[in-house]
């Protein structure tokens, strides 16, 4: 790969990685540093890109890999060495502060990607990459490595999960808003 590629890449998708890995993770530092192995991995495997789905899908493939295997690695440090992390059923909830990005969002905003902290895993890649980065559902399929109909079926479970959390924020509030 050469410079300019590489640089051009780096300059046009850059913010919507870093963003993603921000919501994803919850933690800037955090991402920051999955960031740069997003682009060590873009270095090593540029040469085997063949153009079959966009540099963006193929940089969100690359980001959602980096993602599970930082949670995985988080995970085993956490449990067993022979536990598996399970990225469909567990939850993402970052214990750190929010990132800054987070903390300048609305109240609305906020609610919203507190609710998305108790979907799956799955959910949140979902949501993120659809809403939060307007990736199609084919490019998302492509960036997971799923069907259509699997991130159609992930999304509307996600959709239904948030509603849900989202309609009993009042009740939890005591009608305090």
């Amino acid at each position: 790969m050469d410079d300019s590629v590489f640089h051009r890449i780096y300059d046009q998708y850059h913010q919507d990685v870093f963003k993603f890995l921000i919501y994803l993770t919850g933690d800037r530092n955090g991402a920051e540093d999955l960031v740069h192995e997003v682009y060590v991995r873009v270095l090593r495997a540029y040469a085997g890109f063949e153009g079959k789905s966009s540099e963006k899908t193929w940089l969100f493939s690359i980001a959602k890999n980096v993602a599970i295997d930082h949670f995985r690695k988080k995970s085993v440090r956490k449990k067993h060495a022979f536990d598996k992390f399970d990225w469909e059923q567990q939850e993402l909830v970052s214990l750190g502060p929010p990132p800054e990005e987070i903390v300048m969002l609305s109240e609305d905003m906020k609610e919203l990607l507190s609710a998305l902290d108790t979907c799956t895993g799955d959910q949140k890649m979902v949501i993120l990459m659809r809403y939060f980065h307007d990736l199609s559902i084919a490019e998302t399929a492509d960036s997971l490595g799923w069907t259509e109909g699997k991130v159609k079926t992930t999304q509307h479970r996600a959709i239904k999960a948030l509603q849900k959390k989202l309609n009993a924020l009042p009740a939890e509030k005591g009608g305090q808003k």
